[in-house]
This record gives C-alpha cells, sequence and structure tokens, in this order.
C-alpha cells in the first residue's frame, strides 16, 4: 500500500475546507438573541458586518497557514523563539488595524462604539487558538512525512537486499549445474542432449521471470522438477531421489528462486562420500498454505571439506524469508536419524 489513507490529499484539503467552513459558521450557529431594540442584534444583521467577519476570517487564514509554514519551519525549528513571538506579535498588531480599517469602511455609524480593549477581548482566545492549531498541523503533518520517508527508505533498501540475495543464487547454482554437465560429457551419455535443453529453459526462467517481486508457484515448481530431474539424470541409480509433487491449484504465487537453495543444499551433502545415499522432497499446497519438505542422508562419520560457498545458500534463503513473509512462515531444520531435514510451511499470496 503506497500510504495509509490519511496521507492521501484529498483527505486533507477535505479536512480543511471542513474546518473552516465550521470555523466561519461558528458565530451563526451561536448566535444569541439580544432582543428586538439592542445595537448590537442591529449590528448583527447588517450586511457590513457580515462582509467584515469574513474579511476578519481571511486574515485569521492568513495567520494559520502563515503560521503553519512560514513562522514554524523557519523560526522554530531553528530555535529562533524570540523572532518568533515578534512576529506573532506584529502579525496581531496588523490584525489589530485591519479590524479597524474595516469598521472604518463598512460600519461607520459604528465606529464611536469601537473600543480596542473589545477587539483583544474577543480575538486573542481566537488568535491563541489558530496558532496552536496552525503549529499542531504543521508538526503532525511533519512527522507524518518523516514516518512515510522512514518507511519508503526502508522498503527500498529492503528491495535492494533482496535483490542482492537473488544475485547470490543464480552463480552458486550455475556452478552446480555446469558441474552436471561436464558429468554428463565425461560419460558421452546420451541424455546430454536433453539435459542441455533442459538447462536452457532452466537459464531462460532464471534470466527473465525472476525478476518480479513474486512469480506463480506452478513455474517454480517445474523450476525445481527440472533441476532435479538434472541431478538424477547425473546420479542415476547411486544415489534414491523420491519426489511427490501434488497437483497445484493455479494462480498462487511466491518469491522467486525461493526453495531451490534447500534442493541444491540436499544434493551437495546428500550425495558423495554419502552411504546408501537418499534425497525425499515433497511439496504441496492445502488452503493457500505451501508445505515443503526436503530430507537427505548425510555422513556422520566423515569430516566433510567445506568450500567458500558452504553456508551461503540456507543463511540466504533464511534471510530472504525474513524479508519477505515475516510470521507468516514457519522454518524447520532438523539433523537427527541419519537424516537432515528442512520443513517449511508458507502462507502464500
Amino acid at each position: 500500500m503506497n500510504g495509509e489513507w490519511y496521507t492521501k490529499k484529498w483527505v486533507a484539503w477535505s479536512l480543511h475546507i471542513l474546518f473552516w467552513a465550521l470555523f466561519f459558521l461558528f458565530p451563526y450557529l451561536l448566535r444569541p438573541d439580544f432582543g428586538e431594540d439592542n445595537g448590537a442584534h442591529r449590528m448583527l444583521d447588517k450586511t457590513g458586518f457580515h462582509a467584515a467577519y469574513m474579511l476578519n476570517n481571511v486574515m485569521r487564514m492568513l495567520l494559520f497557514y502563515a503560521n503553519a509554514h512560514l513562522l514554524i519551519p523557519h523560526l522554530v525549528y531553528k530555535r529562533k523563539y524570540g523572532r518568533y513571538i515578534l512576529s506573532l506579535l506584529a502579525f496581531l498588531c496588523v490584525m489589530l488595524a485591519w479590524d479597524r480599517l474595516l469598521f472604518m469602511l463598512l460600519l461607520p455609524e459604528f465606529q464611536h462604539n469601537y473600543k480596542v480593549w473589545n477587539f483583544f477581548a474577543f480575538n486573542l482566545p481566537v488568535f491563541f487558538f489558530l496558532v496552536i492549531a496552525s503549529a499542531a498541523f504543521r508538526m503532525i503533518r511533519d512527522r507524518m512525512e518523516e514516518n512515510q520517508r522512514a518507511r519508503e527508505k526502508e522498503t527500498e533498501n529492503l528491495k535492494t537486499e533482496l535483490a542482492f540475495l537473488r544475485s547470490q543464487v543464480s552463480p552458486h547454482f550455475m556452478f552446480n549445474v555446469l558441474n552436471n554437465m561436464v558429468a554428463l560429457a565425461r560419460k558421452k551419455s546420451d541424455t546430454l542432449e536433453p539435459s542441455l535443453i533442459r538447462l536452457s529453459s532452466l537459464l531462460r526462467y532464471m534470466l527473465y521471470e525472476t525478476h518480479a517481486d513474486k512469480v506463480l508457484l506452478e513455474k517454480e515448481v517445474e523450476y525445481l522438477q527440472s533441476y532435479i530431474e538434472l541431478q538424477r539424470q547425473r546420479f542415476g541409480k547411486k544415489v534414491q531421489i523420491n519426489t511427490c509433487f501434488p497437483e497445484i491449484s493455479p494462480g498462487y504465487t511466491i518469491e522467486p528462486m525461493l526453495l531451490i537453495p534447500f534442493v541444491e543444499n540436499a544434493f551437495k551433502h546428500g550425495t558423495g562420500l554419502v552411504p546408501d545415499a537418499q534425497i525425499n522432497i515433497r511439496l504441496e499446497v492445502q488452503h493457500g498454505q505451501l508445505a515443503f519438505s526436503i530430507s537427505n542422508r548425510y555422513n556422520k562419520c566423515g569430516n566433510e571439506v567445506k568450500d567458500k560457498t558452504t553456508g551461503i545458500g540456507l543463511n540466504n534463503v533464511k534471510r530472504r524469508l525474513n524479508l519477505s513473509y515475516g510470521g507468516n512462515h514457519t522454518l524447520v531444520i532438523d539433523k537427527s536419524n541419519g537424516f537432515f531435514t528442512v520443513s517449511l510451511q508458507l502462507k502464500l499470496h
């Protein structure tokens, strides 16, 4: 979601319009009854009074937005509090002069009743209310914008990190598959040509279909199955490979290249000097929940020589799961009874 509803421009404009509509209409809604012959009642009924009231409100609107957009950012935020107070006092004097001018032009018959103390008595509460309201408006808006920028920066950082983690998958995968091709070439196997065709389709998928945030789950499963077939051709009967991929309902999406590190890890550490090598892979989806499990025998007695890429795959996928799915996934890694087992529960989109 690109920002909360209250950050939308139309919401801000609507709130401003509602605020000033209520502000302008407030005296009319609470208009007192002074009696038929009261002078104040006669003044309230004059067209000049309504014009003066509206024009005074224009000055109050100017105070509100001048304080919010000029005085707060240029004086308060820079800690020039003395200048800020002087600016408010100067604005109050301008409002007094403006009010006096309006009385002279629009209500000349009531000039003799005009008192400066009346101006302060009626306008100071409104003045302080508008100053406080505009300061609160500015500070709340700035905090919302700061939070929005922080969220956008975090989102960009996460996208950058995910792109980097994805880029680590491709070289690691390529080393493994090319080793498969070399082994088939040395055996002069008839399966080399179909294997190269399958490898070509895998590379096409990696290069052109994995740049999106999410890919169709059925495409990702096809990718896994093709990779497993390449490994099956490489090892033949030396490794027992058991797979179970029940039919998946279309439409589900998943983070691309998310499951392949588990499969790579199983073939990397579950073959070679492992006696009775066996790899079991199962993937199914029920009610939007993906259940993926993979297990492989390992050599309990042997000391495996670790290379520079050892551990990249699992650490990579753990970080990607946390970034992309957070609490919507459960990952369990277990090493017991001669098997190394990974179980992943994932809520799909």
